[in-house]
C-alpha cells in the first residue's frame, strides 16, 4: 500500500488530524506506527458506536499498516468512581468489551491489549504522572475533565484530578505514535503533544475520530469538544441510543422514536447510522414499501440514500424500517456469541448484575 492509500485510510477515521504533514512523515519513515486507543470499563451495555464503528475505525487503521495499543483503564475507571469505585467488577467489565471486539470482527492480531493495573506497578510510570502533574495547571487539567464525561463545573473527586494525568503518562508509556481517540478525548491529546517535548517523549499525531450521534435530537452547541461530549453523555440514556445486547425489536422501536426530520440531512442521526456502520459493512440497503408510496427501491451508496432523502423521495418511516433491519443484521453475531459461547455468556451475566455509577 502507497502512502496515499494509507493517508486516504486514516482521514476515513479522522474528523480531525493534528497534523497531516506530521502524519505523513510518520508513515513514510515508520513501517508500523503504534496507535493509543483507551476505553474505560463502565458500563454494563456496550453502545453500538464502541462496538461495531470503533472495530471498523481501528481495522482501517490497522490495514494502513498502523499497530494498535489498546489501553484498558480499569484504574482510570476506578478513579472516576465507575461501577460503584469497585476494580474486580471494571476489570471484569473491561474483559466483556473486548470479548464483544472478538465477536465484532475486530483484527485481533494487530492489535495489543494494555491494561492499566500493569501499567501502575511500575514506579517510573507514576514518576511521569507526577511529571506530568507539575508541568500543568489545575485550571487546565480540570477543564480536560470532559474525558471522563464530566463539566468543568462539576464537583470533582480528588482521584478525578489525577485521571487527565494518568491518561497522558499511558500515551507516553506506551510509546503511542499515534492516539486515535473520540473529538471528546481531543483536550487530553493535545496536552500530551505539548507536554511530550519536555518531559522527553516524542510528539504523537492526534487522530479524533468522528462521534456518532445519540437517536434524539443533535446538541445545541457549536463548540465541537462539547457537543462530542454532549453525543457521549446522550449514549446513557438507554431509549437514545442502541446497544450491543439490544434485540431485534428494542431496536425497531428505538429507530422508530428516533429524531429523523423529513428532507433534512444535516445533523439525522438516522443518516449517521447509514453512512458511519451500514454503507460500511454492507455494500446496499434495500427498503421494501408499498407501490403507491413507490415501490421497494435499493440504494448502492450513502450518497444515493442521502440524495433520496433530501429530496423527499425517501420517507423518513421507510428509512428507519430499512436501517433497522440493517442494524440487527450487524448485531446478530454478537448475540450468537454470547449465546454459544460458554464461557462469553457466563461473562455477560456477570456485568449484568453490576451497579452502575456516573
Amino acid at each position: 500500500m502507497d502512502i496515499n492509500d494509507k493517508m486516504e485510510l486514516v482521514r476515513q477515521v479522522g474528523e480531525e488530524i493534528i497534523t497531516e504533514d506530521e502524519l505523513k512523515n510518520l508513515l513514510e519513515t515508520k513501517l508500523h506506527p503504534i496507535a493509543y486507543d483507551g476505553f474505560e470499563p463502565s458500563g454494563t451495555d456496550i453502545h453500538i458506536a464502541q462496538g461495531i464503528l470503533r472495530t471498523i475505525n481501528i481495522n482501517k487503521l490497522t490495514k494502513a499498516g498502523i499497530h494498535f495499543k489498546i489501553f484498558v483503564a480499569d484504574w482510570h475507571a476506578w478513579a472516576n468512581n465507575k461501577l460503584g469505585g469497585n476494580l474486580e467488577h471494571i476489570q471484569t467489565a473491561g474483559k466483556y468489551i473486548i470479548e464483544v471486539w472478538k465477536a465484532c470482527g475486530m483484527d485481533l492480531d494487530k492489535v495489543d491489549f494494555v491494561w492499566a493495573n500493569e501499567f501502575v506497578k511500575d514506579e517510573n510510570y507514576w514518576k511521569t504522572v507526577m511529571q506530568v502533574a507539575r508541568h500543568s495547571t489545575l485550571k487546565r487539567i480540570v477543564r480536560t475533565s470532559q474525558i471522563m464525561g464530566r463539566k468543568e463545573t462539576d464537583v470533582l473527586q480528588a482521584s478525578q484530578i489525577m485521571y487527565p494525568c494518568m491518561q497522558c503518562a499511558d500515551i507516553f508509556h506506551i510509546k503511542a505514535d499515534i492516539t486515535q481517540l473520540g473529538m471528546d478525548q481531543r483536550k487530553v491529546n493535545v496536552l500530551a503533544r505539548e507536554l511530550a517535548p519536555k518531559l522527553g517523549f516524542p510528539k504523537p499525531v492526534v487522530v479524533s475520530h468522528h462521534m456518532l450521534m445519540g437517536l434524539g435530537q443533535p446538541p445545541k452547541t457549536e463548540d465541537p469538544v462539547e457537543r462530542a461530549m454532549e453525543m457521549k453523555m446522550s449514549k446513557s440514556k438507554p431509549g437514545s441510543a442502541i446497544f450491543m445486547t439490544d434485540s431485534e425489536e428494542e431496536i425497531k422501536r428505538k429507530i422508530q422514536n428516533a429524531y429523523c426530520p423529513a428532507k433534512v440531512v444535516e445533523e439525522n442521526p438516522l443518516l449517521e447510522y447509514c453512512k458511519y456502520l451500514v454503507f460500511e459493512r454492507f455494500d446496499s440497503i434495500k427498503i421494501e414499501r408499498p407501490e403507491k408510496f413507490g415501490g421497494n427501491v435499493e440504494m448502492a451508496s450513502y450518497h444515493e440514500l442521502e440524495k433520496m432523502f433530501r429530496e423527499g423521495s425517501l420517507h423518513p418511516a421507510d428509512l428507519k424500517k430499512g436501517v433497522a433491519e440493517k442494524l440487527n443484521e450487524l448485531i446478530i453475531p454478537v448475540r450468537e456469541h454470547f449465546e454459544k459461547n460458554k464461557s462469553a455468556k457466563k461473562l455477560q451475566e456477570e456485568v449484568k448484575g453490576f451497579m452502575v455509577t456516573r
